[in-house]
């Protein structure tokens, strides 16, 4: 008897590839599986009806529809939740490439002696690697620095390298670090634009959780506040130390749970909480601290 071979694809509208019967006729799903892992079945669309049928399965033995399996194109079926995983890591991977693009960022430098001057940083910041910029934040009215400023490097690796370490900077040790929402904006003015550590989450469904969300963004990078509103309003904000994280992920449509949601910047309503209350004679700090999460407004995309 000639070997017998069925025509199976992953989908009706790609290239199949030939699967090998057994002598009865029948096909082994461990056969399938061995070409298209993870496969838990077979489905073909029928001449007569046009509609999907399944492929008959006792015991891991596929059987040929009306014992005859003819020259059809046969799917393959993969479990739910095997493809909602798959999915989920597809979009993991995207979201990795689009950050490996740009993989540096501004680098706070905190505690800078106040002699100390821009070409005195890129002299000495420049014994590590290439320099693409430093600059001395300084007082608008009177000049003076405000004894922090920022340098970027142009490798990756030079970056890391900077941030592993203290620095003698004039005499005086000077952190350098990615900035946070907690680090810049202590140092940061008025005048100085609030880098944003969070993302708005959109489309979200009332089963996610906050420890859910938490855990999923983990894989991005260090989670430090998840905040979905009560009562629910179909989104969530998620905060992360490195707004370089943040940004990478605006723009992406993630799986979570099987629910597709759409990821957006969390647009600051003020550049500095604690502004928007000076106005105000005799504020209170804890005030300031209690609007400190409804800073942020949806996108108006969503409004």
């Amino acid at each position: 008897m000639a070997e017998l071979y069925i025509r199976v694809g992953e989908d009706e509208n790609e290239e199949p590839m030939e699967i090998p019967s057994e002598d009865d006729g029948t096909v082994l799903l461990s056969t399938v599986a061995a070409q298209f892992p993870g496969a838990c079945g077979l489905r073909y669309r029928s001449p007569a009806s046009q509609c999907m049928r399944g492929v008959r399965l006792v015991e891991g033995i596929l059987h040929a529809p009306e014992n005859d399996w003819g020259s059809l194109v046969y799917v393959v079926n993969y479990p739910k939740d095997n493809k909602r995983k798959m999915d989920e890591m597809d979009a993991a991977s995207a979201v990795k490439m689009k950050r490996g693009i740009d993989r540096t960022s501004d680098l706070i430098i905190l505690g800078l002696p106040w002699k100390t001057s821009e070409q005195d940083l890129k002299d000495y910041f420049a014994t590590f690697g290439e320099v693409i910029m430093v600059q001395v934040k300084r007082d608008v009215k009177t000049g003076n620095s405000k004894g922090f400023g920022f340098v970027r490097f142009t490798e990756y690796e030079t970056q890391s390298k900077v941030i592993s370490q203290r620095h003698m900077i004039d005499g005086r040790w000077c952190d350098c670090k990615l900035p946070n929402s907690k680090v810049f904006n202590q140092y940061a003015g008025p005048d100085e634009p609030m880098r944003n550590c969070k993302i708005f989450v959109g489309r979200c469904t009332e089963d996610i959780t906050t420890d859910e969300l938490r855990q999923f963004f983990m894989q991005y990078g260090e989670v430090t506040d998840v905040f979905i509103p009560k009562p629910f309003r179909a989104f969530a904000f998620v905060t992360f130390s490195d707004d370089q994280v943040a940004s990478a992920l605006c723009g992406e449509d993630l799986i979570i749970k099987g629910v597709s949601v759409h990821i957006s910047n969390a647009e600051p309503k003020h550049n500095n909480i604690n502004q928007l209350f000076s106005n105000f004679p005799g504020r209170s700090p804890s005030l300031a601290a209690m609007f400190d999460r409804t800073q942020y407004r949806y996108p108006s995309s969503h409004v």
